[in-house]
Order: C-alpha cells, then structure tokens, then sequence
C-alpha cells in the first residue's frame, strides 16, 4: 500500500506521488515571531514533523522548508512598546522558537527563510502580478491585489466570490476597488520605524503577509512542489491568497497538496486569549516533560481537533510510561533497518501511510509492548523503539523518562533506598515501608524486582 494524503484542495484522500520521482519538496507556514510559540504552534510543528520523520522513513529524499514571518504590524508594535529594534526583538524569538522546537524533539527543517531576506523577491513577484493586471496602485499608497481577476479565487477554502463579500466601507477605507482585494505591498506610515521600511518602485513601504510565502516557496522549492502545510486558520485567506499570487504569477499549480492540522481547544473551549485559556509552550513545560507533550499531540490525528486538558496530558504520561517500562524491563536489540514485512510493523506501516494515521500507529506500539512483555523478545523490543523513533518517540533511555519530574535529588533517593534495603535485610519491615511511605509522599514511586530496587517519578 503507497501513501495516501488528504488533499485539502480536492478534499479527498489522493495517492501522493512526488513531482520528481524520489524527491519530495514541502513547504510549512511558520511562526510570527513577536512572542513566545504557544500550544497551537506546537501542534503545527509536531504534526509537520511526523510528516517529514515519515517521508523520509518511507525512502523519500525530502527538501523541507518553515519559514519565519520577521516583519508585520504586530512585530512593529511589540518593538515599539519594549524600547527595542525590530531585529533584536525577532532574533530573541527566533531564539525561543529554537528552544521549544527543540524540547518537543522537532527536527529542524532544511531550510528556514526569513521573510526580511527575501523582500527583493516579493517586489519582483508583485511586478509581475502588475505586468499581469492582477495588482494595482492604491491612492493611499499601498499596492493590492485584484482577487476578481483571478479565476481560480476560492478554490481552497471552497468560498464562492459572493460568499466572500465584505462590507463596501472596508473599500472605502483601504482604499481597494474591490473589499475582497488584499495588501501585497504597505505603504510607510508615519512614526514606523525606519528599519520596517524597504525603498521600492512603490515608493517606501513593507511587504503585506500573503506575499512572503509566495516568494519565499518559489525561491527556496520552484514554481511548483509537491506539499504545502499550515494550520487550519491559514486555509483562509492565507493559503487562498497564496495562491492567487503565485499561480496569477506563473499560470502553475503551487503545490499539488495542500495540508491542513486542526485547533487546539482548552477543555472543550477554542483556545484564545480572550478566554484566559491560552497557553504557552513554556507554561506546559513547566508542569510536563516534553515528550509526554509531543505524545499527546501525536495521539491525535493532526487533522482532528487537539482538547487540551491536565487530565489528557497525566494520560498521555501514564500512556507513555507503560511503553517505556516495557523497554525497561527488555534490553532493545538494535536494528539496522526495519522489516516493513514484520507483522507489527505492517500495521504501524498501513497506519501512516494513510494520512499519517498516528492514533493508529501508536496503538501497534501497545500491541508491542504487550508481546514485549509476554515474551521478553529483545528484537520486538528493538522493533518497537524503531518504530517509536518514526514519530520522534522512544528514543530516551527508559530510567531518564521514568524519573524525569522528580524533585528530590538522586543522590539522596538512593541513599533512601539503600537505607530501606538494609533495613529489610534486618527483618525491620516497619521502618522499610516507612521509607516507602516517606519517598511516595515525595512523588518517588520503588519498584522491586529480583535484579534490585528501581524508582521512577509518581506523575
């Protein structure tokens, strides 16, 4: 069975065959970098990250591009409100960004485009759209889009033109002939600082958002790739408008597939800061390890939607401590390759390759770790370690997972036990279950087996 993927263009489940046979190039939409990455931007990372893990366990050569948004109004006025320049605001978040990703064992991509380097691109882009009559000058200064020029408009989101219709004040104010057209280049405004200003044939200004990612795709993968993924709040109009301009440009498809992760909820709420429910990578990573955050959010499938909760997330850590005990108690036997003819192997196979089905992936990996433990084989526990390390799972040694959370410093716990175990060996019982007692309180839970006395964190 090859790979299928939902198609968000055709909305269907179509067969995925690269442009260029064995080569797969894909383009994700990245973060706006004037703040720290928040749970929603951990789904997209997580959820394009088991996509390229999988392409390339799948034999594909993979070119993989998330680009950074480094310059927009809210940029701008973050800057302005802390006293400080727009490169050093979005190199700190950039930073941030790095650090989360990195946490969450996302893979960088091959390459990361800053939208502020390819200004030059996006000017060459809008003129071609103008050469086309598919841009036009504004009286305020701005350069826009013309979307009823474009025949293929809506195509993504499935919206029709007059579904679309927005109120004709909105024209009045942008200065747009049409309340549908949108910004590819803004005009300076006064008190903008001069570092948010490029010198064009437009006069001073920056580029509007939709147009970066046309460009920066372009530049960076060709006229036309295979897949292109984002959130599903970029379908539109950011997707939608993408391809306006890239395929008003050059009359080609940008990409054949286009890839769409779900929202995230807060107990069944949107998530938004608003509501107070909103909820940075950092604030999560302070209650829970990493890994039991990217667990949670594989276990889904990244087209579903995400419901956030403490309860789903102490799930997630029980889930996940049950595989790594079962590697605890079994030494990994290390695979060289993986026999996609294995049986567990087969159905993990199967799984992702329908639409990266990940709920059904990690079921196998229970599958496995009950056989694992039933028999003690060294080479399923080998198998189920490697197919772990597909979805960016497993790769820790079980005792650091198992610990992980504690409070109390290792050195004094295993005095504690070491004090138990002579405390047994006296025949004091008391006093050992005492010391039992006393580390469970501290969230320290002891396990004893014939090859001695374990412990592993309670949470």
């Amino acid at each position: 069975m090859s790979l299928r993927i939902y198609n968000t263009l055709s909305r269907a489940l179509e067969p995925f065959t690269p442009l260029e046979p064995g080569h797969v190039r894909m383009y994700v939409c990245g973060m706006t970098v004037y703040d720290l990455c928040h749970l929603g931007h951990a789904r997209a990372m997580v959820a394009f990250d088991v996509v390229q893990r999988w392409l390339k366990a799948s034999g594909y050569r993979l070119t993989y591009v998330r680009n950074i948004t480094d310059i927009d109004d809210k940029i701008i006025k973050r800057a302005l409100d802390n006293g400080e320049t727009i490169r050093a605001l979005t190199d700190r978040m950039i930073a941030a960004l790095h650090q989360d990703a990195d946490a969450l064992g996302i893979q960088r991509p091959d390459h990361e485009p800053r939208a502020t380097d390819y200004v030059p691109q996006m000017l060459a882009l809008i003129g071609r759209l103008e050469q086309k009559g598919l841009a036009y000058r504004a009286g305020n200064g701005d350069v826009n889009y013309a979307v009823r020029k474009f025949p293929g408009y809506g195509k993504l989101s499935g919206k029709s033109l007059d579904e679309l219709r927005a109120g004709e004040r909105v024209a009045v104010l942008d200065g747009k002939d049409d309340p549908l057209d949108f910004v590819l280049w803004k005009s300076a405004k006064p008190g903008e600082p001069a570092e948010a200003r490029w010198d064009s044939a437009y006069g001073p200004g920056r580029p509007g958002w939709h147009i970066e990612c046309s460009a920066m795709s372009c530049e960076v993968l060709g006229e036309s790739f295979d897949i292109h993924g984002g959130g599903a709040d970029l379908q539109f109009p950011h997707h939608e408008n993408e391809i306006a301009q890239s395929e008003g440009a050059t009359g080609q498809p940008l990409a054949r597939f286009w890839m769409h992760n779900g929202f995230v909820r807060v107990d069944n709420e949107k998530m938004s800061k608003s509501l107070g429910n909103f909820f940075t990578i950092r604030e999560i990573l302070a209650k829970y390890d990493p890994e039991t955050v990217r667990f949670f959010i594989i276990r889904a499938h990244y087209r579903s939607p995400l419901n956030y909760s403490d309860a789903h997330l102490d799930d997630a850590r029980s889930a996940l401590k049950r595989l790594y005990t079962s590697l605890q108690a079994v030494q990994p036997a290390p695979l060289e390759q993986i026999d996609w003819l294995d049986a567990h192997a087969a159905r993990f196979k199967a799984a992702m390759d329908e639409d990266f089905g990940t709920p059904e992936a990690v079921a196998v990996l229970f599958e496995l770790a009950t056989e694992v433990n039933k028999t003690g084989s060294r080479q399923l526990a080998g198998l189920l370690k490697a197919l772990g390390g597909c979805l960016g799972l497993l790769q820790d040694e079980p005792e650091a997972f198992l610990q992980a959370g504690s409070t109390l410093d290792e050195g004094a716990i295993r005095a504690l036990i070491e004090q138990r175990a002579a405390a047994k060996a006296a025949r004091n019982f008391a006093e050992a279950d005492r010391i039992r007692r006393e580390l469970l309180e501290q969230g320290i839970v002891l396990k004893d087996s014939p090859a001695g006395t374990t412990w592993e964190a309670a949470q």
